[in-house]
């Protein structure tokens, strides 16, 4: 009997992948793969898998999302497992839910196998705790890639007080600085922007939030990227320090 699995591969470093992710991949026929996913990871997938690279990287060319669930469902009626393997966690801005309940309403049960998100593995990479007693009670994820009536309410998330974990943020960033300052908040708020968390070719550049957006230009920062507004982000390590390099 097929069965489909939604697995998240975490923020990139090949560890941080979950034993039932790893075990579970090895259970597919079929594995669609975002572009985001570390391709070390598919040494988990069996040898005979058949390996679909979907894309889905924002701002760049990607199967369109109804060919991906498409294609599952296909793979699915010919009796074969899929595994939809998607960087970070499948539930966190990746479009998850919606493959989730394209395929519940084709009677398929699809297993959701929890990934570690970049929005937390980001920030910890460079020492950037998202929640701490003395700076944030809280912390937000947000999607910086709206715009028009999709834009994110960024007044109501300034009063927040809370942490700004910003996914999809790059593009728009001098919009969202703008956004955010005339919020109200305020122009020295510690702020972090951290390029290929967790991988060997991981860079950060630390700013206050007046500065932000020309610092990352002019370190050439690009997606993916995760941005971290707040008090937490003054507790980051230098950025000519180690943690710019993971471990192998």
């Amino acid at each position: 009997m097929s069965r489909a699995w939604l697995i998240g591969a975490g923020p990139g470093d090949v560890e941080l992948l979950t034993l039932k992710a790893a075990r579970t991949l090895a259970l597919a026929d079929v594995v669609l793969v975002d572009d985001l996913v570390n391709p070390e990871v598919l040494q988990f997938a069996r040898g005979d898998a058949q390996i679909v690279h979907v894309g889905k990287r924002g701002g760049q060319a990607s199967t369109p999302q109804p060919d991906i669930v498409a294609m599952m469902l296909e793979h699915l009626r010919a009796g074969r497992s899929v595994a939809r393997l998607k960087g970070g966690d499948p539930f966190v801005f990746g479009r998850g839910g919606e493959e989730q309940q394209a395929l519940q309403e084709a009677g398929i049960h699809v297993e959701i196998i929890s990934g570690i998100t970049a929005g937390i593995a980001a920030p910890a990479a460079v020492g950037i705790p998202v929640t701490h007693r003395d700076h944030a009670q809280g912390v937000v994820f947000v999607t910086g890639h709206g715009a028009g009536e999709h834009e994110a309410d960024w007044r109501a998330l300034a009063a927040t007080r809370m942490t700004l974990v910003i996914y999809m943020g790059m593009r728009r960033l001098s919009d969202i600085v703008d956004a955010l300052l005339r919020a109200g908040m305020s122009a020295d708020t510690p702020c972090a922007a951290i390029q290929s968390a967790t991988r060997p070719e991981q860079r950060h550049v630390l700013a206050g939030l007046q500065d932000l957006a020309r610092s990352v230009a002019d370190a050439g920062l690009g997606s993916p990227s995760i941005v971290v507004i707040g008090g937490v982000a003054s507790l980051a390590a230098p950025v000519d320090t180690m943690l710019d390099q993971p471990a192998p």
